[in-house]
Formats: C-alpha cells, structure tokens, sequence
C-alpha cells in the first residue's frame, strides 16, 4: 500500500494497447465490487489500477 492505495496490477504505457488493459482489468476489478481506477505513475511510464484507502489485496 503506497499513500493510502493499494496497487492491484501494473500495466507498461508503452503497451501497443496503450491503457486499455489497465482499464479493462480495472473494469473486471469494479464488477467483483472492488472500487478499482486506473492512474498514470509518471515516474515508471506505468499505469497502475488502484483501490483507495487500501481496501483489496496488498
């Protein structure tokens, strides 16, 4: 957990796809009830899907 979020998955931003599978994993995350969202770490060109105030796994 980092700043009260628990990262779920990460995604390169470099992919062919360019977010969507961070969205679509997301999406799947949202339908099992989790409040899943994608967000950019510029700092690793990655897109991260989040649950905030660290609900999920760790």
């Amino acid at each position: 957990m980092v700043n009260g979020r628990t990262v779920l998955e990460r995604f390169p931003a470099g992919g062919p796809r360019g977010s969507w599978p961070a969205e679509e994993f997301a999406h799947a995350r949202r339908l099992e009830g989790l409040p899943a969202e994608v967000v950019m770490d510029l700092a690793t060109d990655t897109f991260l899907v989040i649950v905030r105030g660290g609900a999920g796994a760790e």
